[in-house]
This record gives structure tokens, sequence and C-alpha cells, in this order.
């Protein structure tokens, strides 16, 4: 593949080259003026590297930018339907089986007035918190059940090539998937060791981590680019307590 390409390209260069060496000797055959030929073929090779650094440095630099854009918005249009299909009710089940969650709930009831400062703050709050789910403060049989209904649209989420931009939410899904088939292989979880209740808070905890670390984030995108939509997610804030879509 890599050899016919390399001929396919050699062979329209070689193209290109005879085609201009033939207008330029037309153009001597009706004018006879050599002279003009050579200045303004000497213009055009001088104008080259000029060409080159417009070409490749402005106008590639700005279409990159653009299709860069284009992608962090499909991939973020990825992670907004992530977090209403999954995430959010996953933040609420592990939030339930946080013991220490009132030591951090204030700090992630967003209001419209957060800044910039406001969310990096939260973010080292978060990066200092000892994330912990206590099994017998939920039901694993809920959670299983939640990741089993959302299963076939978590595949159909990880196989969208745009995941490949962002390397923390495919780590998060990743952790998801774990946990799921973990839920899955037990049939009675009334029945489990400690040592197991133990395996399955570990797995439950890097779940957690990785969701809140990516709603911090998602949420600071709403906030900066669509304004309504983080109008939503503050009424329907899975920390808050009193959540409610009703606008009050």
């Amino acid at each position: 593949m890599e050899l016919k390409f390399l001929n396919s390209t050699r062979g329209l260069v070689l193209s290109l080259l005879f085609l201009s060496a033939l207008l330029y000797a037309l153009h001597y055959v009706i004018f006879r003026d050599f002279h003009h030929i050579a200045i303004y073929l000497l213009g055009d090779i001088a104008f080259l590297p000029i060409n080159v650094i417009i070409v490749t440095l402005i106008i590639e630099r700005v279409l990159s930018d653009r299709e860069k854009s284009a992608r962090m918005e499909k991939l973020n249009m990825v992670i907004g339907a992530f977090f209403s299909e999954v995430g959010y009710h996953l933040l609420q089940f592990f939030s339930r089986g946080d013991p220490s969650l009132h030591r951090i709930r204030s700090e992630l009831i967003m209001t419209g007035e957060w800044s910039e400062k406001d969310f990096l703050d939260t973010r080292m709050t978060l990066r200092n918190y000892e994330y912990h789910v206590d099994i017998e403060r939920v039901s694993p049989e809920e959670l299983r059940a939640l990741l089993l209904q959302k299963r076939d649209f978590m595949l159909r989420l990880i196989e969208n090539p745009v995941l490949l931009e962002h390397e923390t939410l495919t780590e998060l899904l990743m952790a998801v998937f774990h946990l799921t088939e973990e839920m899955i292989l037990r049939e009675d979880f009334k029945c489990l060791p400690g040592s197991d209740c133990q395996h399955l808070e570990g797995d439950m905890k890097r779940a957690y981590t990785l969701l809140i670390y990516e709603w911090l984030d998602y949420m600071k995108y709403l906030k900066y680019n669509y304004p309504y939509l983080f109008s939503l997610a503050m009424r329907t804030n899975p920390f808050n307590k009193d959540a409610s879509a009703i606008v009050k």
C-alpha cells in the first residue's frame, strides 16, 4: 500500500513538472522572450517560502483549530449523553454510600456566579478528599440493575471514535464496565464475605472518583458554553439534597 502511494505521488510530481515545463516552452515559442520568463520564474521561486509560511503556519493552523473545536464539541455532546443516561444516576448512588460526603457537599453545590477560580478550588478540594463508598449504605441490587439497564448504551458509547480524544472519559467508562462485570457475576449480595465486599467497594470507589472529576469538568464546560444547560444541571445537582428541576 505504501509503495503504491509513493509511486502515485512520484507520477503526480513528474506530471506537474512536465506540464510546467511545457507551458514555459509554449510561452517562449509564442513571445520569444526568455528574459521575461526568467524574471517571473525567479519571482515565483522567491515567493515559495512565503507561500509555505502562509499555507502551513497560518491557514493549516486555522483549519486545525476549527477541526479540533468541532471534535471537542462532539466529544462534549457524548459526555453530556453519558451523564444524562448513566452518570447522574451513578453519582446519586455513590454519594448515598459516601459516609464523609458532608465534608465536601457544600463545595459541590454550584451557582451561576461560579468563576474559573471556584472550579479550580473545588478540584483542589476533591484532590485532597478521601473517597469511599460503604456497601452497607447502598443497595448493590439497585446498582446492578442500573448498570445492566445501561450496558448497551455504554457499549455504543465506547465505540464512538471521538472518545480517542478524551483519555479520562475512556478510563471512566472502563472502570464502570469493570464494575458492571463484577456486579453481574454475583447472584446474591447478602451472602458475600467481608473480603469480597471490600473488593466491590474498591471498584465503586474507582468509578466514583473518576466520575466526580469528569462531572466537575463537564459542569465547567456547560457554565461557559451552554448557560441554559448549566442552569438545569445546577437544579438537578446529584449532591444537592433539595435538587429539583422546577424553577423556584
